[in-house]
């Protein structure tokens, strides 16, 4: 198993800037995809972006081109650079962490675009 923990999520205008952290501790040799989901109210929990051991990458398609995901050489942090926020943007971002074992996640971190 591992622990995640989410940090920098807020409240930022669109047009502007977040950049969420995922800190992970635990059995985090034997991850092999990381990413991030987001789930607004009402809705279900959808893949934001993905980055798959081997170097493959998946956004969703209303990301693409304005957010990046991203790891520390350690791979026990990934990031998520999002900008050009919109306020369909706007979501509960969970971090994370898939293996053969298990499927965990982060606590969540609230973003939430003004108009």
């Amino acid at each position: 198993q591992v622990q995640l923990v989410e940090s920098g999520g807020g409240l930022v205008q669109a047009g502007g800037s977040l950049r969420l952290s995922c800190a992970a501790s635990g059995s985090i040799g034997s991850i092999r995809a990381m990413g991030w989901y987001r789930q607004a109210p009402g809705k279900q929990r959808d893949l934001v972006a993905r980055l798959i051991t081997g170097g493959n990458i998946d956004y969703a398609d209303a990301v693409r081109g304005r957010f990046a995901i991203s790891t520390n050489k350690a791979r026990n942090r990934w990031y998520l650079q999002m900008n050009n926020l919109e306020p369909e943007d706007t979501a509960v971002y969970y971090c994370n962490a898939v293996s053969t074992a298990y499927n965990n996640w982060g606590q969540g971190t609230q973003v939430t675009v003004s108009s």
